[in-house]
């Protein structure tokens, strides 16, 4: 068989036929080369501006992170202790172990601890030092995201060639908020997204049926997206379902098992910590219909199907139109069929995506752009990588897609070197209370960034005094 012949899967089905894309020829070690590339500039990239940008929701994640390594706890009764105002921030509360508590999972926490210990232990680090839970937030957020994009990378090249994956990935990486929000700080969505990603590389990097090996690391994947956060039970559920229809009994149920298992360890936790399987998510949506002036949680509106999509200040074209590459793919998705992955990618994005735009808080509070949509992403590189071929094919969708991308990182710069800067969120009133400046055109975020320019915290986490306790002798 030739390199641009059509390749036929276990399942007799006919690759080029059933997604209408060739199967691109691979030298792994250029990809390789090119995986590493791609993960140095995007580090370097997210690192640039030498500052986390966190919030009120932030804080208790990465000090429960240092706590850890300081105390072998996550409990945040020394920072509250030190910092009585803590209390009164959303995010910390008086959990029903009588223990100050995260309301979010504690699995970024985890997963920050680990990365930064060895620095800690060989004295790179100090974490004592005040900016120290910063540094870690940064550098785990950066490190994870970064991680991330490769993986979209090498699930792109499945179904294009080198350098057409790199530009899908670049656009996901520079040209979206994974570089002005997700990279930026420890929360939720840089640990849910490396999961995701690895379970969509696993579900979509080949058009062979899943096998046993692939079938371990979707289940590892998407349980280690859904204990991070739990939001993303439509996608967790599409894919595992794709993956029932793809593989045999035992593959699926050996995935399956090890999402429940996840599931099962946080619950355990939730309960003995807060009382309830869930966990704070029940008092997060009842204080997020308070403070958020949204009323029920859910409701059908076209606000929220609008509001995400163009949106002048949280629309995902607004801020990243490059994420139109993936309805390129969206015809040789339907073309693929349901024995394929690319259907349920799509499905799976299209699940999280309604499950956004019914949520009254759609917006997602004070931020830069449109963060929920950050979980949709990954969800799309396939689509995207699959329509790539049709879209360089045209010098007219070429242009308007160099134009898409070169914008959509100058927005996403915009917000790693300016935001929060602007105040926008607040200034002349709060977004939360007023929710009419979401469809303002007058007063644009990414444009009040540039009126206001660069942020002055921006490099205070190059100043190696700050992450490094000053010594008596």
């Amino acid at each position: 068989m030739g390199p641009r012949e059509g390749r036929v899967s276990p399942t007799g089905i006919d690759v080029r036929a059933s997604t209408g894309t060739t199967p691109p020829v691979r030298d792994r070690r250029a990809d390789r080369a090119a995986a590493i590339a791609l993960f140095v500039v995007l580090f370097l990239a997210y690192n640039a501006n030498g500052r986390e940008i966190g919030s009120f929701d932030t804080q208790p994640t990465k000090f429960a992170a240092r706590e850890l390594l300081l105390r072998g706890t996550l409990a945040l009764n020394h920072v509250v202790g030190a910092t009585p105002q803590y209390a009164e921030r959303w995010g910390f509360i008086n959990a029903a172990d009588g223990r100050y508590r995260s309301i979010y999972s504690p699995v970024p926490s985890l997963v920050a601890a680990g990365i930064t210990w060895p620095l800690w232990k060989i004295g790179l680090i100090d974490i004592r030092a005040a900016a120290a839970p910063g540094l870690m937030a940064k550098l785990t957020a950066s490190l994870l995201i970064a991680i991330s994009t490769v993986l979209a990378f090498f699930a792109a090249r499945a179904y294009t060639s080198r350098g057409e994956a790199l530009l899908v990935a670049l656009g996901l990486g520079l040209g979206t908020g994974f570089w002005s929000t997700a990279s930026q700080t420890l929360w939720q969505t840089e640990t849910s997204t490396l999961g995701l990603t690895m379970a969509a590389l696993a579900f979509a990097g080949t058009h062979d049926t899943l096998g046993s090996r692939r079938a371990i690391v979707i289940g590892i994947g998407l349980g280690l997206a859904g204990v991070t956060r739990p939001q993303l039970a439509p996608a967790v559920t599409l894919i595992l379902a794709g993956t029932w229809l793809r593989t045999n009994a035992w593959n699926a149920i050996a995935a399956s098992t090890i999402v429940a298992v996840f599931a099962v360890v946080l619950a355990t936790a939730n309960v003995r910590w807060f009382g309830h399987a869930l966990g704070a998510l029940p008092l997060l949506q009842a204080h997020n219909a308070l403070i958020h002036n949204s009323g029920a949680s859910f409701r059908l509106s076209a606000e929220g199907w609008l509001g995400l999509l163009v949106s002048p200040n949280r629309g995902l074209l607004i801020f990243s139109p490059v994420a139109l590459v993936a309805a390129s793919g969206l015809r040789p998705a339907m073309r693929a069929g349901f024995r394929a992955p690319l259907v349920w990618c799509v499905l799976a994005a299209a699940g999280q995506y309604a499950l956004y735009a019914t949520y009254s808080v759609w917006w997602g509070g004070h931020t830069y752009g449109p963060r929920y949509m950050l979980d949709v992403l990954p969800l799309l590189v396939p689509a995207a990588a699959a329509g790539m071929t049709w879209l360089m094919s045209s010098a007219i969708l070429r242009s308007a897609a160099a134009l898409a991308l070169a914008w959509s990182i100058l927005v996403a710069a915009t917000g790693a070197f300016c935001y929060p800067a602007e105040q926008w969120n607040v200034v002349p009133n709060d977004i939360d209370r007023n929710h009419a400046r979401l469809w303002s055109w007058s007063d644009m975020q990414i444009v009040r960034c540039w009126k206001t320019g660069l942020s002055g915290q921006n490099f205070t986490l190059l100043d190696w005094g700050t992450v490094r306790r000053a010594t008596t002798r």
